[in-house]
């Protein structure tokens, strides 16, 4: 990694300390091992210091479970191991880098970033990776295991630093979570609880999952121009000039495609016509066999298996270009193709392991919807206008994203308690779930506590082996600032004009007589 040259400026020198500061912690992985035990010892101390909460849904009392109890440890014991099989993100990494690594191995991968960066404007190369990454949130977590990888690649293949490249592409996927040009499938998750939320005052209120679409879609470009900005102003001049060593020096190539080269890509497009043909007749019509049992996009197989179809499309795609271009001979070289991607998740699988046990033993222990609501009742108890309220609630849900990784798990909390209030305040329930959004969105890139956050050490390690959750966090706090600010001067003027957050979702709620 090329060394970061020292800055004088305050905020650099701030970076400076916090990347020290968390590369001097333990490895990530015994890190992760310590905030389990963590958990643990503070769900005792709860348990006996009668910590408690009133849970908003319910309306029961919810106090710490102790893990150190007779109970505690056998249940430790006995969920150990479904733990960490059962992390959403381990399955979903493993099987995408099995598709992935056929296409890797094949040579596609390189192939089509050679064309990509050949032949695409480099001006606007920060700006398409930020805006990409927002983008593949509608397709799940693709964005994780294929675009911020990549982003490194090609950052090297032009000569930038390629932690720079996957910053960028890591603000955009996760740091812009909540923006996107098309519905995703959180929209509908989080339109869902809304609706129940609201549904305490007002029975007959309707949310859709079209609730925020015009905010976010305005979102969308503001946060891939405050991302380009980061990027190419703070970040990639802190990191300085990328130094290629001889391990990856030999690394993608960027001559011009020969002949085969071009035949094969054309082989690997003609299998995705095929595979997007077959889509096409699975979707189409009303009852197609892709779509959900409702009948609906959103909830069928296609989007909620989308790592399914990653695989399927990258195993097909590279199997096409690997057999046109002879990098594949027979099965085996497949099989070897699928096994060196598996090699490059070591690292990965083994801090998975101690992330897993961590967030179990948090969410068995009740710590984390203790500190949610009790963070929600100061909010609550501070009686001011509408901007300065909404402003706090993003702070709030920024703040409590650091505990709580899951946005849907986090809403179920929260909506039930602000939902209520702030109708009876007079303001929709559109745009309570709008500055949740926002909240849950900008502090995703900084937060432990995001189910992938282990993953982007592993893949920083790869330019820098001794990078760690300092290097991850000081690299991307800029991020999250900037974000912050942008979406909040964003909101601000969204209020001021009085806009509708989407179709038939106003600012302003009028409680019924």
């Amino acid at each position: 990694m090329g060394k970061a040259k020292k800055r004088t400026g305050i905020f650099q020198r701030m970076l400076n300390w916090t990347e020290r500061a968390g590369n001097a912690l333990p490895h990530p992985a015994t890190l992760f091992a310590l905030f389990a035990l963590s958990a643990l010892v503070f769900s005792a101390i709860g348990h006996w210091m009668g910590w408690e909460a009133v849970h908003p849904g319910t309306g029961e009392i919810v106090r710490p479970i102790n893990l150190l109890s007779h109970d505690g440890i056998h249940m430790i014991l006995l969920e150990m191991v479904d733990n960490f099989t059962g992390f959403a993100p381990l399955g979903i990494v493993l099987v995408a880098m099995l598709g992935i690594g056929i296409a890797e191995q094949s040579g596609l991968i390189n192939a089509i970033i050679r064309m990509l960066v050949l032949n695409s404007p480099k001006h606007l190369l920060t700006f398409i990776l930020v805006f990409s990454g927002i983008l593949s949130n509608v397709a799940s977590d693709v964005g994780y295991v294929l675009l911020i990888p990549l982003a490194g690649v090609i950052f090297v293949a032009v000569g930038r630093h390629p932690i720079a490249g996957m910053a960028a592409a890591f603000a955009g996927v996760s740091g812009g979570f909540s923006a996107n040009l098309v519905l995703g499938t959180v929209d509908p998750l989080l339109a869902g609880l809304s609706q129940e939320a609201a549904n305490i005052l007002d029975p007959a209120y309707e949310v859709n999952a079209t609730a925020n679409y015009y905010f976010m879609f305005v979102s969308t470009f503001v946060i891939a121009i405050a991302g380009t900005f980061v990027t190419e102003k703070i970040v990639e001049p802190r990191l300085g000039k990328y130094v290629r060593t001889e391990s990856n020096e030999k690394e993608d190539s960027f001559d011009k495609l020969s002949k085969t080269e071009k035949k094969g890509l054309l082989m690997a497009l003609l299998a995705l016509l095929v595979i997007v043909g077959i889509t096409l007749i699975g979707t189409f019509p009303e009852n197609g066999f892709l779509r959900g049992t409702d009948g609906g996009l959103l909830t069928s197989p296609l989007i909620r298996g989308v790592v399914a179809m990653l695989f399927i499309v990258a195993c097909t795609m590279g199997l096409a270009y690997g057999f046109t271009t002879g990098t594949f001979k027979n099965d085996s070289d497949v099989v070897k193709g699928m096994a060196s991607s598996m090699k490059t998740l070591a690292t990965y699988i083994v801090l998975v392991f101690f992330a897993a046990q961590f967030v179990a033993y948090f969410k068995w222990s009740n710590l984390g919807i203790i500190l949610a609501v009790k963070g929600a009742d100061l909010l609550m108890s501070a009686n001011m206008g509408l901007i300065p309220e909404m402003v706090l609630f993003i702070l709030l849900s920024a703040s409590i994203n650091m505990l709580m990784g899951s946005a849907s798990a986090k809403w179920a909390i929260l909506a039930p308690i602000f939902i209520p209030m702030f109708m009876i305040m007079g303001y929709s329930p559109e745009l309570s779930q709008v500055v949740y959004r926002i909240g849950d969105s900008v502090t995703n890139v900084i937060s432990p506590m995001m189910s992938f956050f282990a993953l982007i050490i592993a893949y920083v390690q790869k330019y820098d082996p001794k990078a760690g959750i300092g290097t991850i966090i000081a690299t991307m706090v800029p991020y999250s600032i900037v974000f912050l600010v942008s979406w909040i001067i964003l909101l601000v003027i969204w209020l001021l004009l009085g806009l509708p957050l989407g179709p038939d979702a106003g600012i302003h709620y009028v409680v019924p007589n």
